[in-house]
């Protein structure tokens, strides 16, 4: 498998052609982000009508961490759309059919560490923020025990982030495609992103970015979301060519 120099220039082009191809199927891939954002929308709602309005930062973070297994949807759109076939909602269950069936053993594992960072999170914020409720008013009064949770949490999160990253960022488009093994699929990752760390981990810094900013700010999501996917889709693309 011919693995490319990973480079900024990649990264400015991958996100042209990720909103290039989100124009394109504007529709469906809005349709399949707004699933994601009923989600958010409950679980955000839920915290803070608990008085947990903190630990929205952490849940918007954590959304990172299970991004990777829904690649696949919107991989299902692109490949519907360059085949000049009906780009429908049909199209996201076909990318989930078309994808190898380890990419569930990957999912599982994003899943694990999901739960890792939210009982991590947990036990810091009955730590740092204690049981009073804290609703969006009481943010500023409760500034000195807010930050210091989010600044750990933020810790304790780089880390799993970091890990999974390093063994989904391009394993998960190899899987989507079928190309390859999940232990080869993961090496592969792996080598990309540390033999090229510099652009690599500016890349996840973009993605992390944005991708939390859209969760707090929610009805961004259904417009960033499909863009990073098909941007990420671009990258593995050119370091990892078809063929």
């Amino acid at each position: 498998m011919t693995i490319n120099p990973l480079t900024t220039a990649m990264l400015r082009q991958a996100l042209a052609d990720g909103w290039r191809l989100a124009n394109a199927t504007r529709g469906v891939s809005i349709a399949y982000s707004l699933i994601f954002v009923l989600g958010g929308a409950a679980i955000m709602g839920g915290l803070l009508a608990q008085g947990w309005s903190p630990f929205v930062i952490a849940a918007a973070g954590a959304f990172m961490l299970v991004g990777p297994a829904i690649l696949a949807g919107f991989f299902g759109i692109a490949r519907a759309f360059e085949a000049g076939a009906p780009v429908t909602p049909g199209a996201v269950a076909a990318g989930f059919a078309g994808a190898a069936r380890a990419l569930w053993a990957l999912a599982l594992v994003c899943g694990l560490l999901f739960m890792i960072f939210i009982t991590d999170a947990a036990i810091l914020y009955a730590y740092m923020v204690g049981a009073t409720p804290v609703w969006l008013v009481d943010l500023i009064p409760a500034a000195a025990g807010v930050i210091g949770f989010v600044k750990w949490a933020a810790v304790s999160g780089l880390v799993v982030a970091l890990l999974l990253y390093c063994i989904s960022a391009f394993s998960v488009p190899l899987l989507c495609e079928r190309r390859t093994g999940l232990v080869d699929a993961v090496v592969t990752s792996v080598r990309v992103v540390l033999g090229n760390f510099g652009p690599a981990i500016l890349w996840a810094f973009l993605l992390s970015t944005a991708t939390i900013a859209s969760v707090v700010l929610l009805p961004l999501l259904p417009l960033t979301l499909p863009w990073l996917a098909y941007a990420s889709r671009a990258l593995y693309r050119q370091v990892l060519p078809p063929g």
